[in-house]
């Protein structure tokens, strides 16, 4: 007999407390982290289970009131069973606000007196983790959580389940379907290795969002308040997110802090650079989230030089460098694109040379080429050209996301220095 989300959910719970010795969620306080948190309580008192999960809660200090009074509601309400680890660091965070900061601190002890609000009694600080250091990205410390907590607890196997969903972005469709079978745990493709005897567990990537408002309703759960409040605002189903406020992904909607927590906004614009003029132009042109074209006479590659040349040398260095690398890719090892692009490419009369094969797990063909100006046709995010380097540009997307652009391998291999220094510490 067919299984629905919920019954999935449930059975892949099972395994994994029958599986690991040690258990713990990732709780942001959005609707996908509170269902699967939930359904983990459930779990638990309804299995009678004499033992506890923990809950790993990265507190940004800035995020809307009615987020905050969630988290607190059901650490609070379930704490016979729960294990928080309240984090709040002054780590490194990615910021799009600003063209001068690619980043801001969290619970930075040199901004104490503009912080938006106390830090939470109980939470865990610097002091608490002897592995952080003031160049570690939020990213990082996730990643060096898992294996303290692990080493903490003497754990013999170590999950965390995290709340993702294949229905927000194809990034997140890849960390499930896209994975070699190596990095699964017994061949389960909702499970992948972050290191030795430690894993991720995705137990609703199959869910929908009508599936997430579906339980929360069916089995009355706590569920956080915002999304009223979103609803009441017009916000559209597929973009109401709980997320950092000065991220890529909320640019569009910054602008809703002035309206649903006044409170909070008035605290925020002296807190992080350019907040206010991201309010007022997050969804307009002026950051590139409409039709956007370069000044008249301007080439995109003209226009790309111009913006450079307004901004600080470390960040137009960091472009560059990302440029650098971007040009490079697509001349020796090419990018990976489906046959209908490269027929649209080969019917416009581009120069591109077609690989016949590929080690990455895709149906898409690899495609040598050089960058252009514009290329006009669907698709054209995912094509080397300088229409797509502006828009990072105007955006202060300082990672280059939307140019497809992920960890460098200077940032992968400084995270693994970091993580083997730990290791060293703590295994002597």
């Amino acid at each position: 007999m067919k299984k629905n989300v919920y019954e999935r959910a449930m059975k892949r719970i099972g395994i994994l407390f029958n599986e690991f010795d040690n258990i713990y969620v990732s709780f942001s306080g959005g609707k996908d982290s509170g269902v699967m948190l939930n359904l983990c309580i459930q779990y638990i008192r309804e299995n009678n289970l004499a033992r506890k999960i923990g809950v790993f809660h990265m507190d940004y200090e800035i995020q809307y009131s009615e987020t905050i009074d969630y988290v607190d509601r059901v650490l609070q309400s379930n704490s016979d069973i729960l294990e928080v680890y309240r984090i709040c660091i002054p780590f490194k965070v990615a910021t799009c606000t600003s063209m001068f900061q690619s980043y801001w601190r969290p619970w930075d002890e040199s901004c104490k007196e503009l912080w938006v609000r106390d830090m939470p009694a109980g939470s865990l600080g610097k002091d608490d983790f002897p592995f952080y250091n003031t160049v570690m990205w939020d990213s990082e410390f996730y990643v060096l959580f898992s294996q303290w907590y692990h080493l903490q607890k003497n754990a013999k196997k170590t999950c965390c389940l995290v709340g993702i969903r294949t229905q927000e972005s194809s990034h997140r469709w890849r960390t499930i379907h896209g994975s070699k079978r190596y990095h699964m745990y017994r061949n389960l493709k909702w499970m992948r290795m972050l290191s030795k005897d430690i894993y991720n567990a995705y137990v609703i990537h199959d869910w929908l969002t009508t599936d997430i408002w579906t339980a929360n309703g069916r089995f009355g759960w706590d569920y956080n308040r915002l999304y009223d409040l979103y609803y009441l605002a017009g916000v559209p189903l597929e973009k109401q997110r709980v997320a950092s406020p000065f991220i890529l992904a909320a640019q569009e909607s910054l602008h809703l802090y002035k309206a649903i927590d006044p409170n909070t906004w008035g605290k925020m614009i002296c807190r992080v650079n350019g907040v206010n003029f991201t309010a007022l132009y997050g969804d307009t042109k002026a950051v590139a989230q409409k039709t956007v074209h370069p000044p008249p006479g301007y080439t995109w590659e003209d226009y790309m030089h111009f913006l450079l040349s307004t901004i600080p040398e470390d960040i137009r260095l960091n472009y560059l460098q990302k440029l650098s690398v971007s040009v490079n890719f697509w001349r020796k090892r090419g990018g990976c694109l489906p046959n209908e692009t490269i027929e649209k490419l080969r019917a416009i009369g581009l120069e591109i040379e077609v690989i016949d094969h590929t080690n990455y797990n895709t149906d898409k063909y690899p495609v040598r080429m050089e960058y252009h100006d514009d290329i006009n046709i669907s698709g054209f995010k995912y094509l080397p050209t300088f229409k797509r380097m502006c828009i990072c540009i105007l955006r202060n997307d300082h990672l280059c996301k939307y140019m497809g652009f992920a960890m460098t391998k200077k940032e992968i291999d400084n995270r693994k220095k970091i993580m083997d220094f730990y290791q060293s510490i703590t295994h002597g």
